[in-house]
């Protein structure tokens, strides 16, 4: 069992855990993820791990609320335990020395790139962060983006704080001042189909960070099959990130219509969350 040992709101249905995992907290690295049940009868659910400290033993991780499994495990609180936790899974986030950077974030996807930005930065890179969502009141992990960034750009739907504008029109900008080395982006599949748009014609390297339906974890169940460069890939085990330029992102959203009828596509790395958010 995973202790508890701290837990604050993001957001009205954003929570961020602080959660017992020594292992997990000293093999972690950008990109990775963990799949947890909160009793020892639920379903497994796949969550980012937005942050460790290999000293005190614990993992940050971000969990929207939204279905059943998600608003019990934000029911917690310090001090109760998680059934069961596995990870680190999946493969890290590829970081090198590339020159300018720009991480975009949608939402929740902020936990997803928060990690990554933090190991851009950390390998030398210039690092602009575009962080979106539909209103300033669904905005999470400003500060932390921007210590980890040189310069953070802040869009919301409502123009209710920073640009009124989606994630694009910053990065378009960005990119025509040029030049641009590496895009990563994490957040709802419509947002980061469009950053591929806008970075194509630029032929600047994109990789997203995908979430498809998780089971295992191991590649077995087959739910996270995506398609990319004409392969198939599963996300679990050789993602969850991909070039954005060969993901067949047409099929991606066919499969996720299956499972989750309303294109359920948000981000937090946690496969039940809905919530479209920017």
């Amino acid at each position: 069992m995973n202790r508890i040992v701290a837990k604050d709101w993001l957001a009205p249905t954003v929570a961020r855990f602080e959660v017992e995992a020594p292992l997990t907290a000293r093999k972690r690295r950008a990109g990775q993820f963990v799949i947890l049940r909160v009793t020892e009868s639920g379903e497994r659910i796949p969550i980012t791990i937005a942050g460790s400290n290999p000293e005190a033993g614990t993992i940050t991780l971000v969990v929207q609320k939204v279905g059943k499994t998600t608003s019990d495990l934000c029911a917690l609180e310090p001090g109760e335990y998680l059934s069961d936790l596995v990870g680190p899974l999946g493969q890290p986030t590829h970081i090198e020395r590339w020159g300018r950077v720009v991480c975009v974030a949608g939402g929740v996807g902020a936990a997803v790139i928060l990690p990554i930005a933090l190991a851009a930065q950390a390998a030398g890179n210039q690092v602009d962060t575009i962080l979106g969502a539909r209103s300033k009141d669904l905005l999470i992990l400003e500060k932390e983006l921007a210590a980890a960034s040189e310069r953070l750009h802040i869009t919301t739907d409502d123009g209710s704080r920073g640009e009124k504008a989606l994630v694009v029109a910053p990065l378009e900008r960005i990119l025509q001042a040029g030049p641009v080395h590496q895009v990563l982006a994490a957040g709802p599949l419509p947002m980061m189909r469009a950053v591929c748009d806008v970075t194509r014609p630029y032929g600047v390297k994109t990789v997203v960070s995908l979430n498809p339906v998780m089971v295992d974890g191991t590649g077995m169940c087959g739910g996270c099959r995506v398609t990319v460069g004409g392969e198939v890939k599963y996300a679990c085990v050789d993602g969850p990130e991909f070039d954005g330029h060969l993901v067949d992102f047409d099929e991606l959203r066919a499969r996720l219509a299956v499972y989750r009828p309303q294109e359920e596509t948000s981000r937090g790395r946690c496969r039940s969350n809905p919530e479209p958010l920017r």
